[in-house]
């Protein structure tokens, strides 16, 4: 009995949890040892019979998954260390050079400017948190916020405050649009399994989406009042260099499309790419080779380290600078995200997905609130909003289509999109991009952007109930 106990995937999850905020808020450890400390104590708790169920049920053979759970802790750790490096590694070391960039060459500051003229200041968080929402649902949700920062640091000293506004503001919108409105990965996958026509699917999330974004900035913004965050001195964007660019003169700064290129490039090329693929089924190979996610970046890059260089008259010794700083600074946010990136993946090879659906299998309760509850669990337990999603809609797919429903199973879809934005923490690694990338500390990204997300998921599953009963759409 006490062996089953220890090899429980719950308490493994908790012996997990307790090691790394224990180390990070406790022992003051640096965040990337604490992750990888708790990465190996989660896989040497982990049985090997747990991994081959684990691995089976990702669909590979009987020897593969006797291969892999025979491996060495440490192998484990770095092969998934590795997939999440693979995955964002160079998307951040090309958004830090294009952030920081943008920043030197002014682009951000004009781009900051000619937006103030269009909204005023007071409406300039409502245009990030709307930006984000609607440049986040063909572009993922770290890619947004990779591009936004930037823009959010030039504001902030611009206004002279509101910095922890903004920088939710690009959260709230990047992040539920992320997960409610395809073609994104998450609910493309949702959709499939649920039998949800995309367009439908792409509708019902905009319009959930719009309802939570607006929840969410009425947090951000009582957030802000309350615990008011400066701006912070960095490596890679000085204050000092901030402010001179806001005393320039307009007419030594980029012009506005020119300023706009390093975000516009990508942002068009993904969203070409991923439309074509979804209503065409079929790729352009033009867009298929510069739409993918780590070319459109490197252009972006590219074009923003030709703008600082026109800026900066050829001086070779500048750009060698700026790209030095940005790629310094994006070393360390890549080690901590791959970090929390091998950590998640040691949690799910406990079967801690299994271990969940198992418990809520039997759970007599609602189907849309039941979706939204088992969402959340797994999000919390393993990190990944995807992952989250695609577990849930595997154990509610069978349910949702063979009961007789009184309303469209669109909104189990929609219950599961919402519940997999609780909770994130420590072992998410778009928890890390957030809190490095903003200069906020672990204690206040766990206190302003995880509630954050909470409160817009729970917003989203009040209204997804009533527009259900309202509107069956059967």
């Amino acid at each position: 009995m006490i062996e089953n106990l220890v090899n429980d995937p719950l308490s493994i999850l908790a012996v997990g949890i307790l090691v790394v905020v224990g180390g990070i808020i406790g022992l003051r450890l640096h965040a990337f040892l604490a992750l990888l400390l708790g990465a190996f104590v989660v896989a040497i708790l982990t049985p090997e019979a747990a991994i081959i169920l684990y691995a089976t049920g990702k669909g590979a053979s009987l020897g593969a998954a006797q291969n892999l759970a025979s491996q060495k802790e440490g192998i484990r750790i770095a092969t998934e260390f590795g997939n999440t490096c693979g995955k964002i590694g160079i998307l951040i070391a090309m958004a830090s050079i294009i952030g920081k960039t943008m920043l030197e060459s002014g682009a951000a500051e004009k781009i900051v400017r000619s937006t103030l003229k269009v909204t005023g200041i007071g409406n300039a968080p409502i245009t990030f948190l709307g930006s984000s929402f609607f440049i986040g649902i063909p572009v993922f949700f770290d890619t947004v916020f990779y591009l936004m920062v930037p823009l959010a640091k030039a504001m902030a000293m611009r206004i002279g405050k509101n910095y922890l506004l903004l920088i939710l503001c690009i959260t709230a919108g990047a992040a539920m649009a992320n997960s409610l409105v395809p073609p994104t990965p998450g609910p493309l996958f949702l959709i499939s399994e649920m039998n949800i026509p995309i367009g439908m699917m792409m509708v019902g999330g905009t319009l959930v989406g719009l309802v939570t974004i607006v929840a969410g900035y009425f947090y951000a913004a009582w957030a802000n009042k309350k615990w008011p965050i400066p701006l912070r001195d960095s490596a890679d964007a000085p204050l000092e260099q901030i402010r001179e660019l806001s005393n320039k003169d307009e007419k030594s700064l980029p012009s506005f499309w020119s300023s706009l290129l390093p975000i516009f490039i990508p942002i068009v090329l993904i969203s070409a790419n991923a439309f074509f693929k979804t209503f065409n089924n079929e790729a352009i190979w033009v867009l298929d080779f510069f739409g993918e996610k780590n070319m459109a970046l490197a252009l972006g890059a590219l074009s923003s380290l030709i703008l600082l260089a026109i800026q900066k008259k050829g001086d070779k010794k500048g750009l060698t600078s700026s790209v030095q700083t940005a790629l310094m600074s994006a070393g360390v946010i890549i080690l901590i995200t791959s970090a929390g990136g091998a950590f998640g993946a040691m949690l799910q090879q406990t079967g801690i997905s299994l271990r969940i659906g198992e418990l809520t299998k039997d759970y007599q309760m609602a189907l849309i609130p039941l979706a939204f509850l088992i969402t959340a669990v797994v999000r919390t337990a393993q990190g990944s909003a995807t992952v989250a999603m695609i577990t849930a809609s595997g154990i509610l797919a069978g349910m949702a289509t063979t009961i007789s429903l009184e309303y469209h199973q669109l909104y189990i879809g929609l219950a599961i999109a919402c519940g997999s934005k609780l909770i994130p923490w420590m072992n998410d690694s778009g928890f890390w991009i957030v809190c490095k990338m903003s200069n906020l500390t672990e204690k206040e990204a766990l206190k302003t952007f995880s509630p954050l997300l909470m409160i817009m998921g729970i917003v989203g599953l009040i209204v997804i109930l009533i527009a259900a009963s309202i509107f069956p759409l059967v």
